[in-house]
């Protein structure tokens, strides 16, 4: 990773700088993709030659350049981080945002724009959305975030990068198999996933679902009732927990009739690239993250509380997964790691 120092003959000179990765949510309190999306970031960067640590938030003698910044960092932060002469680059999930509906999103538009013109603006610093705009640059997982980002939160198009994540080379490599009777769905036992509400159209549908995954909690009352609902329905549905064997995993995606997703938020979910990297036909909830992330190769389910109705999108799925076109492939790690490269080397020369 290099840095503009000085210039020559019209170009740029350029030096080794430091990234430093931080998040606000420490992984031991909630396991998942975004855990998962920081550990692969940072080793990817390492793999290519970039100098990225994490930052120590204890160490006041630590030294970067960079902060790439995995949530939205407080504006009075961001001046600090300034005066040190460090760029900052922020990459917040718009998780919630992007699951909107239309009237949702054009209502807190219009509430943002009251709240930044006639409230005092210590009520608007408290929101963060000035994070956006004073950040030397943002990064979105999918077009439809960098949209947001813009319709939303004012960001400059021109400060926005569309990076996505990445999948691991265990999932490229794994050999074709012949496609079995399962469906598959790897997610987090919670309610956003709406693992429970899978199951029970799997069940009225009859149609063989595995779910891969742990709860937050296994004394979480919503994972609760998953659980006997799996152990009083074995036929259709099986779950033996989490898997944590990349290779393994692959297989099973690999041999899965179909991957399942039915998520009622999402910004750009590992697991249903990884599934795409195997080939795997997807079923993903009706939302824009998926339509933006697979316009191609993906058939895609309404997001309800009626049972039957993703009962019956399942059961078609499930007829016509056999012979889905598969979907598009998706990046690799070290692909994302070149792009956050440039992006940095954009951002130090700017």
């Amino acid at each position: 990773m290099k840095k503009r120092i000085a210039r020559q003959g019209g170009g740029r000179h350029i030096a080794r700088v430091k990234i430093l990765v931080h998040c606000t949510l420490p992984f031991a309190l909630a396991h998942g993709g975004q855990a998962i999306q920081i550990q692969k970031t940072i080793a990817a960067l390492q793999e290519i030659g970039v100098d990225a640590e994490p930052l120590r938030w204890w160490d006041e003698q630590q030294t970067g350049d960079v902060i790439h910044y995995f949530g939205l960092m407080p504006q009075d932060q961001i001046q600090f981080a300034r005066q040190k002469k460090i760029k900052v680059i922020l990459a917040n999930l718009l998780t919630a945002q992007g699951s909107q509906t239309t009237l949702q999103r054009g209502v807190r538009r219009v509430f943002r724009w009251g709240i930044e013109h006639l409230a005092p603006r210590s009520v608007a610093n408290s929101f963060g959305w000035e994070s956006y705009r004073r950040a030397d640059a943002n990064i979105a997982l999918t077009s439809w975030e960098k949209h947001l980002m813009e319709y939303k939160f004012g960001a400059a198009p021109e400060k926005i990068f569309v990076v996505p994540n990445g999948v691991e080379p265990e999932f490229f490599a794994a050999p074709k198999t012949p496609r079995g009777e399962w469906l598959v769905c790897t997610a987090t036992i919670t309610e956003r996933k709406r693992v429970l509400e899978l199951a029970q159209a799997a069940v009225a549908a009859q149609t063989p679902t595995w779910i891969i995954g742990k709860a937050y909690a296994d004394n979480d009352a919503y994972a609760q009732q998953f659980f006997a609902l799996a152990k009083a329905n074995p036929q259709f549905i099986r779950y033996e927990g989490g898997i944590s064997d990349r290779a393994q995993l692959a297989q099973i995606y690999r041999a899965a009739r179909g991957f399942v997703l039915l998520s009622t938020m999402e910004s750009l979910s590992l697991s249903a690239l990884e599934a795409a990297a195997c080939e795997c036909p997807l079923l993903l909830g009706d939302l824009p993250w998926a339509h933006s992330s697979f316009a191609i190769g993906a058939h895609f389910c309404p997001v309800t509380d009626s049972v039957a109705t993703t009962a019956a999108a399942l059961k078609q799925f499930y007829a016509a997964a056999p012979t889905l076109p598969c979907p598009p492939k998706p990046a690799t790690w070290t692909d994302v790691a070149h792009q956050l490269k440039a992006c940095y080397e954009k951002v130090l020369a700017s």
